[in-house]
């Protein structure tokens, strides 16, 4: 237990703002990214310790990351057993930003933007595009965004099923994919020079499974290389966290008497408005859930939100 929180503080002090502030003042955040959002639970134990700290803001999290989709529009061969191409977000975007009207948008991509193939100048600027297309296309409906660099891809527990430099095609991953992601995260980072918000997830990451391997060498949060376990998830909360000034226990729950029912019932809640406006917004991925009505979840979300004010003590 104590490891693990040792990580997860010695990564949000390392790669967020050396002070707190305070949550934005958003209305609708909406969360963009990978399987990696869509798994949800960074974005869960966020909005947990939010509701749990400032139960009075009436702030929705709203997450509709798509598993497999990338920024830069890239799908490597034989994707999905060649059942269909990486969704690509521009494809969707002005469809979400029109109907959720978010007043902050976070984006989480990178993983899948390389394709799992060595760094490539062609690939690369396709990442470095439609960061910028993203993050324009939000500037200019008048909202603000965060970018997350990508997360850590972790070679360790896959390295048998990796593929070394020098091929032409990549069906597995390249070997040195997470340098890969370090350049995609470099480049994010250098943006800050341009006034971006820019947060590290990857180095937040890397530094965390870094640590702990000094103790146990076979130490991962993703045993496929690439979506990260509830251990990770709460590592890429850390750096939102630490600059929103949110309490954020090892478990990923809030800082609370109540926390793990809170954070249960607010993960029950992304859950059911996660696959509603997926539906609504018409994404093209095969094999997501239909969600239900927007206005039947957002019926069911209210009932949560009642159990919710009795767990935190206070009525929203």
């Amino acid at each position: 237990m104590w490891i693990r929180v040792l990580l997860f503080l010695t990564a949000i002090a390392s790669c967020a703002p050396s002070m707190a502030q305070e949550p934005p003042k958003a209305k609708r955040i909406l969360f963009l990214g990978d399987s990696i959002t869509y798994s949800g639970g960074y974005i869960a134990s966020l909005e947990a310790a939010w509701i749990a700290q400032y139960p009075d803001r009436n702030t929705e999290f709203l997450n509709l990351g798509l598993p497999s989709e990338t920024v830069s529009g890239l799908s490597e061969p034989g994707h999905a057993g060649g059942a269909f191409p990486r969704p690509d977000l521009h494809e969707r975007l002005e469809r979400v930003l029109d109907q959720t009207q978010p007043d902050l948008v976070i984006a989480c991509y990178g993983m899948n933007d390389g394709i799992y193939y060595p760094l490539g100048e062609e690939r690369f600027q396709a990442f470095r595009s439609g960061r910028e297309r993203l993050h324009d296309a939000v500037v200019k409906r008048g909202g603000k965004i965060i970018h997350l660099t990508p997360a850590y891809f972790d070679a360790l527990p896959i390295r048998d099923r990796l593929l070394p430099a020098g091929r032409d095609e990549y069906r597995q991953p390249y070997e040195g994919y997470d340098d890969v992601l370090e350049a995609y995260a470099k480049w994010l980072l250098d943006q800050r020079d341009r006034g971006w918000q820019v947060y590290d997830v990857h180095g937040a990451m890397k530094q965390a499974v870094l640590e702990a391997r000094k103790t146990d060498p076979t130490f991962t949060f993703a045993s496929d290389g690439v979506h990260p376990n509830a251990a990770g998830q709460v590592i890429i909360a850390g750096p939102l966290a630490k600059a929103w000034g949110l309490r954020i226990k090892d478990d990923g729950s809030p800082d609370h008497a109540e926390g793990k029912k809170i954070l249960a019932l607010i993960a029950k809640r992304q859950e059911i408005l996660k696959h509603a406006w997926l539906t609504k917004t018409k994404h093209v991925r095969p094999g997501i859930p239909e969600g239900l009505p927007i206005d039947v979840a957002q019926a069911q979300a209210g009932e949560i939100a009642k159990e919710l004010a009795t767990l935190v003590g206070k009525s929203r």
